[in-house]
């Protein structure tokens, strides 16, 4: 798994767990040294209100998923063998989760 993979696995939500997909966002060094992986999940329903923290996938057919896709900064860790990787977002989406990731955090 790498950061920006788009990984699939029974992952709790803020109203419910299920299958759902979400974002490796945690880093390569973290990666490298863990058994775990620092997710963000997404959501096919748009987020009303939509926050700050919320990021529209733009190219989210080509990460491997079904339909439009938003990006909540609902942060998880997993272990690496509960998740299938099926997509990767791309640099733009990537780069877009990214800075919302860091509005989400101090920093």
């Amino acid at each position: 798994m790498k950061p920006g993979d788009v990984v699939v696995g029974v992952l709790e939500g803020a109203a419910e767990t299920k299958v759902r997909p979400a974002v490796v966002i945690a880093s390569a060094a973290y990666l490298a040294e863990r058994p775990d992986v620092v997710v963000g999940i997404l959501t096919t329903r748009m987020p009303r209100p939509v926050c700050s923290t919320d990021y529209a996938l733009r190219d989210w057919q080509l990460a491997g998923l079904r339909a439009r896709s938003w990006f909540r900064v609902y942060v998880l860790t997993v272990h690496r063998s509960e998740l299938t990787v099926i997509g990767r977002l791309s640099e733009r989406d990537w780069g877009g989760v990214r800075e919302y990731v860091g509005r989400a955090f101090a920093g």
